[in-house]
């Protein structure tokens, strides 16, 4: 499918993946209609980064995912829907884990049932590595066991099940996307990485959770692409797809890596605070990217250390913001 004039739904499109994924769409020459949750502050949230010739290009609609009606009147008329709005924070899950089915399932149900209603071209689920936990054998691949270790997986799970079953039972052209850790500019010190980098830049020692546990890092522009490409596939209707760099590296070699790159000996300290409930955390995050490089001819451009210098020079410009920002869970 062709992108370009298209009528574009992003929801969540204010977040840290959702912006960047609304920027280059609009970029593209789509017609992106933007979905955010609506706040009486009226704040744009991260799409007030963009450029103001390209955000007026962007239709904003406020509501809730939990609302049928805001769904509905967002995608109204529209051709293609990118559906990353969620709850995500694995501990906040720990504390309401009502809130994150009600957010991440029923919002996700709205999301099937509005884009039947209005014969959607396609639609693209953000589903989460989290649904794997630790991985039983790695690399990852799609067919790997699903395990619910933590509520924030578990909804993210359901999630993904609903919209397989709307594509088994309604033939709804629905394809799920599994981005593994994102990471880049606008991305807030609940992520691993600007904490690190926030941390880093203002002292040598470091306050985290685990140090143990390995990740499979993404930049964000290549996850953009990946949602891109996912879109733009004629065989990737009914399939799900890994977008991840296929490399992995623990907590504790993130902070030399990051060291290095500031030039600095960084000192991490754990927090007790931020440590997982044992069953609950995952140990090992490693993606099997081939499925998306053979159907739909993705593959990562960005290394960790030229993604992580992108990082590093952002937080840099906006230290004050970062400073500002409460370490929220």
């Amino acid at each position: 499918m062709e992108l370009v004039d298209k009528k574009v739904l992003v929801t969540g499109a204010s977040g840290f993946i959702g912006s960047h994924l609304t920027e280059e769409l609009a970029k593209m020459g789509c017609r992106v209609r933007a979905f955010i949750k609506y706040k009486s502050s009226g704040d744009l949230g991260n799409l007030e980064e963009l450029s103001p010739g390209l955000l007026e290009k962007i239709e904003i609609i406020r509501g809730d995912l939990k609302n049928p009606d805001s769904v509905k009147r967002a995608v109204k008329n529209i051709d293609v829907v990118f559906h990353l709005g969620a709850l995500i924070s694995i501990p906040y899950s720990y504390v309401d884990p009502r809130e994150f089915v009600e957010t991440n399932v029923t919002g996700t149900l709205n999301i099937l049932k509005a884009c039947q209603e209005e014969n959607v071209k396609k639609i693209i689920i953000t589903s989460t590595s989290e649904v794997y936990g630790t991985g039983k054998y790695t690399p990852i691949d799609e067919k790997h066991p699903l395990q619910a270790q933590s509520p924030y997986s578990a909804s993210k799970m359901s999630a993904d099940k609903l919209a397989e079953s709307f594509y088994n039972t309604y033939n709804l052209p629905v394809t799920i996307i599994r981005p593994f850790n994102s990471y880049g500019p606008r991305q807030s010190r609940r992520a691993v990485i600007p904490t690190i980098i926030y941390q880093a830049l203002t002292s040598k020692e470091l306050s985290l959770g685990s140090l143990e546990p390995k990740r499979d890092f993404t930049y964000v522009k290549d996850t953009v692409q990946g949602f891109i490409k996912v879109a733009e596939s004629d065989n990737s209707i009914g399939e799900i797809f890994n977008i991840s760099s296929g490399k992995t590296i623990s907590i504790r070699e993130l902070v030399e890596t990051i060291g290095k790159i500031i030039g600095k000996e960084l000192i991490p300290n754990k927090d007790q605070k931020k440590i997982r409930p044992e069953k609950s955390e995952v140990m090992i995050l490693l993606g099997d990217n081939r499925k998306a490089k053979e159907i739909i001819k993705w593959e990562p451009k960005y290394s960790l250390e030229e993604g992580l210098k992108e990082v590093v020079k952002y937080i840099k410009q906006n230290l004050n913001s970062y400073k500002l920002e409460r370490e929220n869970i």
